[in-house]
């Protein structure tokens, strides 16, 4: 019988993580179409409405039900405005591990969204799934991204060389691919101590899945 994560939501001092709702999909499809998210990500692009629906609301279910992760739909706890998304992806249930992957909206940088629920995520990860590690791949040249891993208490393992894709942008205006190197990060609970939090400073990307990889 294959494990899966429990249907939930977790909450911090700003912010509420959640499953996606019909009222996400216009800000989902907005935050995806930025520039940070198109070159640090494998997300399509461009990304529309009916992308956004998909990804919301069955991709986003079906990578709980079929236990191969969960997906958080971050939003601000007084507003629900949609702010990000945390991804827990390739677990492995025999070893009690997973990847985290996460994207911020453009309006919302700055502000420590990502270290702060990226740090929820992982406290209830250890704490109620009893789970031992958790991953996070950040690419080489995304140094926002390399300090939400430092702010989240995450030990730098080693690189990956040319395991990742990201984009760059052309003198036209549109995109073209860039072979980089992946930095592995690794987080365990007796790590959690050194995390800072809400601190607020930059929030990067963490190697975001295509559609394809959802599966």
């Amino acid at each position: 019988m294959t494990s899966t994560f429990p249907d939930i939501s977790i909450s911090t001092e700003r912010l509420v993580l959640r499953p996606f709702e019909e009222a996400d999909i216009p800000a989902l499809a907005d935050m995806m179409n930025d520039e940070s998210v198109i070159a640090w990500t494998r997300a399509p692009y461009p990304y529309n409405l009916g992308d956004a629906r998909d990804q919301a609301l069955r991709l986003a279910p079906a990578e709980r039900t079929t236990g191969r992760g969960i997906v958080f739909a971050v939003a601000e706890f007084l507003t629900q405005r949609l702010v990000g998304i945390v991804h827990l992806r390739n677990t492995d249930w025999r070893l009690l591990a997973t990847e985290v992957s996460y994207i911020v909206a453009h309006w919302a940088r700055g502000e420590g969204y990502a270290s702060e629920s990226v740090l929820a995520v992982a406290r209830w990860l250890f704490q109620d799934q009893k789970f031992e590690r958790l991953e996070l791949r950040t690419a080489a040249g995304n140094t926002a991204a390399q300090q939400v891993a430092q702010k989240v208490g995450c030990i730098s393992e080693g690189v990956l060389r040319h395991a990742w894709i990201a984009r760059t942008q052309t003198e036209d205006g549109g995109w073209t691919d860039l072979r980089t190197d992946l930095i592995v990060w690794s987080l365990l609970a007796e790590d959690l101590d050194g995390a800072t939090g809400q601190l607020s400073g930059p929030d990067g990307f963490g190697v975001y899945p295509s559609h394809s990889d959802w599966g």
